[in-house]
């Protein structure tokens, strides 16, 4: 099987992707392509984001689709737990990440990696509100023992590692606000997971 992996290296999801592919040994080529609403590049990724899969069949978009997809092939190991209820339980962090976490803090990128005006203090006060619940609910959510969902390294831990670090990032940049210290049990979780070989040839690449 072809598979052709498009976008860019500072791209979170795009890395989620790259990092299961590596993961689970698959041979996998990359295609560089940024956001864009070019009828062409629409054709494939219908919203014009990336990442997008490129296969044998043709293409798929949305993180979370393409990694049920990459599972379900069976190829390498997977990173969903047997069970139903913990299977479930997995995808509820990946979506907790992507909808309260990630998605709230997308809103200061704009000022804090592209040079663009910064929020007004009234927006930035709602939005550090949104994201305290965010991190306060992750917490409750997960149980870091040692990774976000019990015992096994699951698809959580890698959505985790690029949207955390990210969102975090940018309300150190954007809102002067350590939000790490919402999290105790946090740095541990990115320090374990960096020590991978997928997300070291992703830090590697992306230094590069």
């Amino acid at each position: 099987m072809t598979i052709k992996l498009h976008g860019i290296n500072l791209s979170n999801y795009y890395c989620i992707i790259k990092a299961i592919l590596i993961e689970k040994g698959m041979d996998f080529e990359e295609v560089e392509a940024t956001p864009s609403q070019d009828p062409a590049y629409l054709a494939n990724s219908p919203m014009g984001k990336v990442p997008c899969l490129e296969t044998d069949a043709g293409f798929l978009t949305e993180t979370g689709v393409i990694l049920d997809y990459l599972d379900e092939l069976g190829e390498g190991p997977g990173f969903y737990p047997a069970d139903p209820f913990e299977r479930a339980k997995v995808r509820e962090l990946m979506r907790h990440l992507e909808l309260y976490i990630e998605l709230p803090a997308r809103r200061l990128y704009g000022e804090v990696f592209f040079g663009r005006p910064p929020l007004g203090d009234a927006e930035k006060a709602e939005l550090r509100k949104l994201l305290e619940r965010g991190f306060a609910s992750l917490t409750r959510l997960a149980k870091f023992d040692p990774w976000l969902a019990g015992k096994e390294l699951t698809y959580a831990d890698f959505y985790c590692r690029f949207t955390v670090n990210l969102a975090t990032l940018a309300c150190r940049r954007g809102l002067d606000w350590d939000a790490y210290k919402e999290m105790p049990n946090i740095r541990g979780l990115i320090e374990r997971i960096n020590e991978r070989e997928s997300i070291r040839r992703i830090m590697a690449d992306q230094a590069a």
